[in-house]
């Protein structure tokens, strides 16, 4: 992914990328390292739940910057978390829609 990727289009990269990650698994991505530790996908859940509080955090230290900086983590791992499933962004987005 680079800064040429529209906007629009940046989740879907960053879950393209992921997915990427998980069937290659090159040694020297983070992204590896969330699927393959020693705690299985308890590792990528802690992490997810570590980002969470973060992103809380921030929002309750009402820290604009913080907050958008812990909200990327919390999606990429929420993103990794979803990709463990089988689940993919289009997935998500209908159950977001089928919620309007």
């Amino acid at each position: 992914m680079d800064d040429d990727t529209p906007r629009e289009e940046v989740l879907d990269e960053l879950f393209s990328t992921i997915e990427s990650r998980r069937e290659e698994l090159p040694e020297d991505s983070y992204t590896t390292t969330l699927f393959t530790h020693e705690k299985g996908e308890n590792y990528a859940l802690e992490k997810l739940g570590e980002e969470a509080t973060e992103t809380i955090l921030a929002a309750k230290d009402d820290d604009r910057e913080e907050l958008l900086y812990e909200s990327a983590d919390l999606v990429y791992h929420l993103l990794v978390v979803l990709a463990t499933h089988d689940a993919s962004l289009d997935d998500l987005r209908e159950e977001l829609q089928s919620r309007f």
